[in-house]
């Protein structure tokens, strides 16, 4: 790479001084730690802002030697330059993005405002370059002569379809009005997560009186209990956390209390203090002004334009032809439960969602002689760990080993180095368990470094799982439920993705993938909650020893597609609510709460309760990456229903399939068309019918 004298000497000045700096900050100094893990040990609040700041200068000074390049663009000098740069950045925002989500404070959220307009101007430094543009347009132009392998044409094609559709093409004018809105958005996704997590965080249902605590198993009791005493409390505690919430909806006798947490669960920030409707309204209204920018009628034609199903039409039809025949089952399972309820007791006019979830988990336990309370003393965290871990060495031959020399950001995280069977080292896995108060509701998997190869120095992924599981109490240790188990599954799933990545560049490995094809490997792990095979492996109970038996899986398998199309219908819903928002071609006339009522009026299965929206709270559509996109949850369900009728057709621990699924889907990422890649695990193209048949729906 030529420079002249000049340019040369001002980029090694900058590039000294900043070096001197990030020498200074534990986010961007050199980590001593083994595998040059995060300096979590050493990092301060205060560590952040300044590391943001000098980040950003590097990763602009280094999009600024690729534009000054005066040789002719070539995929090594701009497309591999693009892709290799921000390295610094990325490192810093991983680390302070992903505490955001698990482990925040009033600080770091105020913090987050001052960087949003610094994070968005330095993306539309990047993606507006019109210099930057032309060097990639000029390699793009010239592809078909280039001779790449097939990953580098991958990334040339995301690299430059990513700036057509980032806005490189819009005129002067267009480009400050985009820059604008983005740096809005950006703004309004903070504010409507910070409203969620007060919102969140400021309702508990406190109980002082034992005759409050009518119908909940003692797991229940012990937890509310602990939490009373973590909130310096009498009594019982119960929040809107998912450990806390599922369960007393599940247990309690009293429909009174069941109604208070539901509305309460279910109307979180539609009004008051951390009130999102207008934050909803400004989100949508904002979106379809960028789409209309770029060309597209709505923000969802915009998204799906990159997406494998393409287009809102085959997403409508995709929903349809599950909807269809699973809305009169689902509303048959709902009539079900009804009469059950009515024969044993209730006589309320109205059978309402809070009575649904108590009457269902009854129907349930009697129908099939499962429960929750049963079950959960066979699935201690620790045992799961170590049989969730296990079954990775089973399929790929991979092994786990507890790091107690690596730091962590909070007390509840564990750490494991990952290793293949040869030995050689694949990544370090985080692990965080537990709700606190600074941490999100639902369960994910993040990465606090991709995996990756620069300069011939292969970088590995440090991967994190986190949950918001059943926590320890006074006489128990941490119990999971069986729907807690599969949860862990799921994103453990999700994390073999990022663990076992292989590949050149970062942007197209682990889940960097499709929206509509990252839910394939998570949902695939779910279905060893179901197979004896394994379950007898480990699930003894924690006070006797004894393994669950036969008839207790038989129960459990039994149970699995109880109410299928109901859940069916509700995730339906949930992708009807995010494909209304973002086919609007106009600003919403109405509140959020009134618009959702309309979206879904034709889905519903038990009445609508007024005051309550799941819009306000939807943190996937509104806060993270699933905009116009919430309906790839169900076609990662077709992909893996597909999927894993071939696991069953081979065994499921047959070494030439999971061999197959490892080389083809999860060490791939994105390095080739996802549809391909599936067919080459598969092939054939994926079965809508895969899942309705495997839920038993038809």
């Amino acid at each position: 790479m030529k420079f002249t004298t000049s340019l040369a000497a001002c980029l090694f000045l900058a590039a000294s001084i900043t070096s001197c700096k990030m020498q200074q900050n534990p986010l961007l100094s050199e980590s001593a730690l083994p595998f040059g893990a995060p300096q979590f040990d050493k990092i301060k609040t205060s560590d952040y802002l300044p590391a943001f700041q000098q980040a950003i200068a590097s990763g602009k000074a280094e999009i600024d030697a690729i534009v000054a390049n005066p040789d002719a663009p070539t995929f090594e000098n701009t497309i591999e330059a693009l892709e290799f740069s921000g390295a610094a950045l990325d490192k810093v925002a991983s680390i302070f993005y992903n505490l955001m989500e698990a482990d925040t404070n009033e600080e770091m959220q105020q913090l987050a405002e001052q960087l949003s307009p610094m994070m968005t101007e330095y993306s539309l430094y990047i993606s507006l370059n019109e210099k930057l543009f032309e060097r990639i347009k000029a390699v793009w132009e010239q592809r078909e002569s280039l001779n790449l392998a097939k990953d580098q044409q991958r990334l040339l094609e995301k690299t430059y379809k990513s700036f057509v559709r980032g806005g490189a093409n819009l005129d002067p004018e267009q480009k400050s009005r985009y820059s604008a809105l983005s740096e809005e958005i950006s703004l309004l996704q903070l504010q409507f997560g910070k409203n969620l997590l007060a919102a969140t965080n400021a309702f508990t249902l406190d109980l002082t009186d034992e005759s409050q605590l009518a119908g909940l198993p003692q797991y229940v009791i012990d937890m509310g209990a602990s939490t009373a005493a973590e909130k310096g409390k009498s009594g019982w505690v119960y929040d809107l956390t998912a450990p806390s919430y599922l369960p007393f909806m599940k247990f309690s006798t009293r429909r009174d209390l069941r109604e208070t947490l539901y509305k309460a669960y279910r109307s979180r920030s539609v009004s008051g203090e951390f009130d999102n409707r207008e934050v909803c309204a400004q989100i949508a209204s904002k979106r379809i002004e960028v789409a209309n920018l770029l060309g597209y009628k709505t923000y969802a034609d915009y998204v799906l334009d990159d997406r494998m199903l393409g287009s809102v039409q085959k997403v409508r039809e995709f929903m349809a032809e599950l909807s269809e025949p699973s809305l009169p089952i689902a509303r048959k399972e709902v009539a079900t439960v009804e009469a059950y309820a009515r024969r044993n007791g209730f006589t309320e006019a109205v059978f309402q969602p809070w009575d649904f979830t108590y009457w269902s988990e009854k129907y349930r336990a009697e129908a099939y002689d499962l429960s929750d309370e049963e079950l959960k003393p066979y699935f201690r965290l620790e045992d799961c760990i170590d049989a969730v871990l296990g079954l990775a060495t089973r399929l790929y031959g991979i092994s786990f080993n507890e790091r107690k020399d690596i730091p962590v950001y909070h007390k509840d995280v564990k750490v494991y180095e990952v290793s293949d069977s040869d030995g050689r080292h694949l990544a370090l896995f985080y692990c965080d368990f537990f709700p606190r108060e600074s941490k999100r509701g639902g369960a994910w998997m993040t990465e606090f470094r991709g995996q990756s190869i620069r300069n011939g120095v292969e970088m590995r992924p440090f991967i994190s799982i986190v949950c918001n599981l059943s926590k320890p109490t006074a006489s128990a240790p941490s119990l999971l439920t069986h729907d807690e188990l599969t949860t862990f599954l799921h994103e453990f799933g999700h994390s073999l993705h990022g663990i076992l990545a292989e590949g050149r560049y970062g942007s197209l490995t682990g889940t960097n993938v499709d929206h509509d094809f990252v839910e394939l490997p998570s949902q695939i792990m779910e279905n060893f909650a179901f197979q004896p095979e394994w379950l007898k492996t480990f699930a003894r109970h924690y006070e006797t020893g004894e393994l669950i038996s036969d008839e207790l899986i038989a129960k459990i398998v039994a149970a699995k597609n109880y109410l299928s199309a109901y859940y069916q219908i509700g995730q339906l819903q949930y992708g009807t609510i995010d494909m209304a928002w973002h086919t609007l071609t106009e600003a919403p006339t109405v509140d959020a709460v009134e618009f959702e009522r309309q979206a879904v009026s034709s889905l519903r299965t038990l009445p609508s309760v007024p005051g309550t929206c799941t819009s306000t709270s939807f943190s996937h559509i509104f806060k993270g990456g699933y905009a116009a996109g919430y309906y790839s949850y169900k076609w990662a369900e077709v992909l893996e229903a597909d999927a894993w009728s071939l696991f069953e057709e081979k065994g499921i621990f047959n070494p030439e399939v999971s061999s197959a699924f490892r080389r083809e889907i999860l060490s791939r990422g994105s390095s080739e068309d996802e549809a391909v890649m599936f067919r080459n695990f598969r092939g054939h193209d994926p079965q809508p019918s895969a899942l309705l048949h495997k839920l038993g729906i038809k």
